[in-house]
């Protein structure tokens, strides 16, 4: 199954206003369908609540495939490293009307102390829940 060794599986309904000109999905739209399944993750390990905050730092995108209203998809996401004060996390975006993945992408999320505003390390127990967290499928980081 292409979802194996994802933690966080976010399902995102196609609107149309999220097609552009041309009849596909804009762009921009995948960043905010990925900011949704991130969102998920960082809930799950209760982070939103802690003295960190997080900021991207760097994101990519790459198409595979154009989507079109109507669709459902479902977008996976999984952190693939742990560094001193950041993450790197993956997504893959599968369609279930093409029935096959249509776009995956990476970023890198940056630990800040929330009244500073500066890098910070990641906390010790925050570490500790996304080595849980992805051990509980089978992905060890």
């Amino acid at each position: 199954m292409i979802y194996d060794g994802s933690l966080v599986i976010y399902e995102q309904t196609v609107a149309w206003g999220d097609m552009d000109a041309f009849g596909y999905v804009n762009n921009a739209m995948y960043y905010r369908y990925v900011e949704s399944a991130r969102l998920a993750y960082l809930t799950q390990l209760e982070i939103l609540t802690e003295s960190v905050s997080t900021v991207v730092a760097s994101n990519q995108c790459r198409y595979l495939k154009p989507v079109v209203f109507p669709d459902h998809l479902k977008v996976a996401a999984r952190i693939e490293e742990i560094r001193n004060s950041a993450v790197r996390m993956q997504y893959v975006l599968w369609s279930e009307k093409q029935q096959s993945i249509v776009a995956t992408s990476e970023a890198v999320i940056v630990c800040v102390d929330k009244k500073t505003m500066q890098k910070t390390e990641i906390p010790e127990h925050i570490r500790e829940k996304i080595k849980a967290l992805e051990l509980s499928v089978q992905h060890e980081i």
